[in-house]
């Protein structure tokens, strides 16, 4: 059998022989059984008396080897013979039956869920977790985490900080596997507060310094996790950065595939906390007997520790590395000489001679990589470093790379005015024109029109040359395009030719190469996995979506952040150069929204610990948003700071201040406005707006196609948004868009996507992709498509809860001509979900006191003053919702705000 033999004719032989009380051949036949029970299932049952039999054994051994071959045997006849013996396994005296019976009910779940949903084993099996052994605790928690996995809608793993206390109690005590399982269960666990994450950290510390590498891996994976929520100020988290560097310095004396596995986790730590291993640098120094895998992960995170501290040691380092005779590592060392010294600004000038010395070796594929190094430097640090030109120039006959060779023409097309012979070294690129790669040849003309835009009497002749070249002889249609482009500009507005081609470049930035904020922190959480080693989410390389949960860390509840931390927040002044990050290529739509769409709003951006906001920070953070359409002014110095925006999207719209139609329940809709131009958009043109109608939400766009080609392939994204809007179905275009042809769709929209605290409150980032590009875009939608039809409350229920609304929680606006009365005010608002509670005349004024309910439970009670021969309203909003910190939330909090769940707002969380 164990050779690859069929013995399959022997099973009623084999089965007979199960009586025997001799262990050893027990195990043998039991062996024999999970091998041949799926392909002989009939003759399978006669075993079943056996097992029942065995698992009341006196033996424990025997007991535990009859659960578990049952387990293995996937034959659907069998399991329901399984129950009544795995139910008394699951409760036996002996800690090793209780331990297999419980990687059993795992085993019998994926086999049939439902079948172990009626027994009842899932809640033994969370009983089990307060068992008094360790392993049968590691057990438990392994069995209801791969369980969990496969369902993930299921709460089976519902962590307190009592069943905490006892998987932290059991972790000292279980094996190294039960270990990892145990600590991979602390990962998925949100501590209440920053108090319950530091006792944790402080209990798997002592992890860190297990001789299984596993172990270590998944404790780092912990606390990295947690020490989101420690505050850098205190002491322990000082302490716990300490703590974190040796144990992952000592991962780097295993064997090499160890090594790898430990710096792909390393590269991701470094990018989120730098300051972990800074002083660690030449622990990553390349050792001569390294497999080239390892080398090349090593020098990566050389490059990301770099400092002005350091910087003088790694680049002795890499320049003793550029004289290796393992060529792809050469040249991965002097692209780190260039990042060091895009990196590091003063270290640029030691960069750029240490790369001259590189290229006197007139090594060729040395003097290659250098020269595109330089390129990057001239780049980052114009009009500094331009003196080299001339040594780079002299090298010019030995570039065979394509590019290389691109490097250096664009420099002497960047730098024509500075090298005399600009023209001659660009015609000797030109004469072998058709045999270069594509890469050189767009180079090359660009290069040749810069060179003619600087000196146009003395080129002429060369930049017609090579336009015709372009145009007339070439098959390349990016070529042939862009030959035209030029031709064109050139012949009808040479000044617009000269502010488009020599038009001033951005710097460049070291930092390109990062993972994108969200993916990294996403990958933290799978520290330990093969996902850290992808640098991917399982997403993207497990089949199928089952299983697959997205994980982020807890926000940040710290109050002051280290200046040396990659997160810490920039100022205002500083949130211009902050560098972009690209994110990769792989999966376009899956990543598309991680990247910041950059919302039309100025100011710094937001903590991420703003997310988890209370009801008094809603409005400081939007309400007015809410309020804040045209009509309305702020009455004085107490107003918030956002009234000033005119949004277009509050009550003043309302009431059919700025126009706009009706939906079939009333609710008012907006005119479209264009909210991505044409010519930002190569062609597209899409204009919008907003819609509600009886419990749905809708995008209501209009895709114009003022480009030249047909458009196909239409996807749409949302970023994630103050409350969770997401389209609820694809972005149908059922035929491809015609030149000059629109066409109108209505996208439904729903709330339960990632919630993310935008600033304004109401802004919304969109990617649309098609078969020409993917483009971004953001807008502002309306609050009243979120109130929802229920947000009527009851008179008593009002009275109560307006009395106990604190008075921070308030604000004023003023509605300005506005001329309807207090009915037609009522009855337009209610169209929009605005509900009017009570009316009342005071003082010659009507007073009308509504509510509204928003999508998330949030409930907002407001009082309308309405003086009849005045056409200005005085408005007072609230939220009701009362702080987080009232009372523990008997069901999920949204991430801001809470939920009543249809209950009044005292009984919210």
């Amino acid at each position: 059998m164990t050779v690859g033999k069929d013995v399959s004719a022997l099973f009623p032989d084999v089965v007979n022989c199960m009586q025997t009380d001799n262990l050893e051949l027990k195990k043998l036949v039991y062996l024999y059984l999970m091998n041949y029970a799926k392909s002989q299932p009939d003759m399978a049952i006669m075993a079943v008396n056996t097992f029942v039999k065995d698992c009341e054994d006196p033996n424990p051994l025997i007991r535990a080897l009859a659960v578990r071959t049952m387990g293995c045997i996937r034959v659907d006849k069998i399991t329901e013979y399984l129950c009544e013996p795995l139910r008394k396994c699951l409760k036996d005296e002996d800690p090793y039956v209780r331990k297999t019976a419980a990687v059993c009910v795992a085993k019998l779940h994926d086999i049939n869920a439902q079948l172990v949903e009626d027994q009842g084993f899932l809640d033994t099996l969370k009983d089990l977790i307060s068992d008094s052994n360790p392993m049968v605790v590691a057990n438990a928690v392994a069995a209801l985490s791969e369980i969990a996995e496969s369902h993930p809608s299921s709460n089976l793993l519902d962590l307190n900080p009592q069943s905490i206390n006892k998987l932290l109690t059991a972790l000292n005590e279980c094996t190294e596997w039960g270990q990892i399982f145990i600590l991979d269960c602390l990962a998925n666990y949100m501590p209440k507060d920053d108090r319950e994450a530091q006792s944790i950290c402080e209990r798997v510390t002592p992890r860190l310094s297990h001789a299984n590498s596993a172990v270590v891996l998944s404790a780092v994976k912990v606390l990295m996790k947690f020490m989101e929520m420690l505050s850098k100020d205190l002491d322990y988290y000082g302490t716990l950065l300490k703590k974190l560097a040796p144990p992952l310095v000592t991962l780097l004396s295993a064997e090499p595939e160890l090594q790898y596995v430990a710096l792909r986790n390393i590269n991701l730590i470094v990018q989120k906390r730098p300051e972990i291993l800074k002083h660690e640098m030449k622990v990553f120094f390349v050792k001569y007997n390294d497999p080239i895998y390892v080398k090349l992960e090593k020098l990566d995170i050389m490059i990301r520790l770099a400092s002005q501290a350091n910087i003088a040691q790694v680049l002795a380092e890499l320049k003793e590395y550029a004289t290796e005779v393992d060529v792809d590592f050469v040249r991965k060392a002097v692209r780190a000489i260039g990042r060091c010294a895009i990196k590091v600004e003063q270290s640029a000038e030691r960069c750029v001679s240490t790369l001259l010395d590189l290229i006197q070796t007139k090594v060729n594929y040395v003097v290659q990589e250098a020269i595109v190094v330089i390129k990057d430097i001239f780049r980052k640090y114009p009009n500094k470093y331009e003196s080299v030109i001339a040594t780079l120039c002299e090298n010019l006959d030995s570039l065979d790379e394509p590019e290389a060779r691109a490097a250096m023409i664009w420099i002497v097309g960047e730098y024509a005015e500075r090298i005399d012979n600009a023209d001659e070294l660009l015609e000797s690129f030109l004469e072998g024109f058709h045999d270069e790669s594509t890469q050189v040849q767009l180079q090359l003309l660009t290069a040749i029109v810069k060179l003619f835009l600087k000196k146009p009497t003395e080129t002429q002749e060369l930049v017609q040359q090579v336009l015709s070249l372009a145009t007339q002889d070439s098959d390349n249609p990016d070529l042939r395009d862009r030959g035209y482009i030029y031709w064109r500009l050139l012949s009808t507005d040479p000044v617009a030719a000269k502010e488009v081609v020599l038009a001033e470049k951005p710097l460049i930035s070291e930092e390109t190469d990062l993972i994108e904020p969200t993916l990294l922190d996403e990958l933290i959480c799978y520290i330990g996995t093969l996902a850290s080693v992808y640098h991917k989410p399982p997403s993207a390389f497990v089949e199928g979506s089952r299983g697959v949960v997205h994980k982020s860390l807890p926000p940040r509840t710290g109050s002051s952040e280290s200046a040396e931390s990659p997160e810490a927040a920039p100022s205002a002044g500083q949130a211009a150069e902050q560098p972009a990050v690209i994110p990769a290529q792989g999966d376009l739509l899956g990543d598309l929204l991680n990247l910041d769409l950059g919302p039309p709003v100025s100011g710094p951006p937001l903590a991420a610990s703003s997310v988890q906001m209370g009801a008094v920070d809603l409005l400081g953070g939007g309400l007015d948003s809410l309020m804040g359409g045209s009509g309305f002014t702020a009455p004085g110095p107490a107003a918030p700071a956002g009234m000033g925006a005119p949004l277009g999207s509050g009550l003043g719209d309302l009431f059919d201040l700025t126009g706009g139609v009706g939906t079939l329940s009333g609710s008012y809709v907006a005119p479209k406005t264009v909210w991505l131009p044409a010519m930002k958009a190569k062609g597209l043109e899409i204009s919008g707006t907003f819609s509600r109608q009886v419990d749905s939400i809708s995008m209501d766009l209009v895709l114009t196609n003022k480009a030249l080609q047909v458009m196909s392939d239409f996807a749409i994204q949302f970023n994630r948004n103050s409350f969770g809007l997401a389209p609820a179905a694809p972005l149908q275009v059922h035929a491809p868009l015609a030149p000059n042809q629109s066409v109108e769709i209505s996208l439904p929209l729903n709330t339960v996507g990632s919630v993310m605290k935008m600033d304004p409150l109401n802004n919304l980032q969109v990617a649309v992709k098609n078969n020409i590009d993917v483009f971004y875009f953001s807008t502002l939608y309306p609050l009243h498509i979120l109130f929802v039809e229920d947000g009527k409350m009851e008179r008593q229920m009002f009275l109560a809860t307006w009395k106990d609304i604190p008075n921070e929680n308030e604000a004023q606006f003023q509605i300005k001509d506005c001329s309807l009365n207090a009915d037609a005010v009522s009855s337009k608002l209610q169209g929009s979900n605005i509900f009017t509670i009570a009316k009342r005349n005071v003082e010659g004024q009507d007073m009308l006191y509504q509510s509204l309910k928003l999508t998330n439970g949030i409930w907002v009670l407001a009082e309308l003053r309405i003086q009849p021969s005045n056409p200005s309203f005085t408005v007072r909003p609230s939220p009701c919702c009362p702080p987080l910190s009232v009372a523990p939330c008997p069901s999920a909090c949204p991430p801001w705000g809470c939920s009543s769940r249809g209950q009044p707002p005292q009984q919210c969380c």
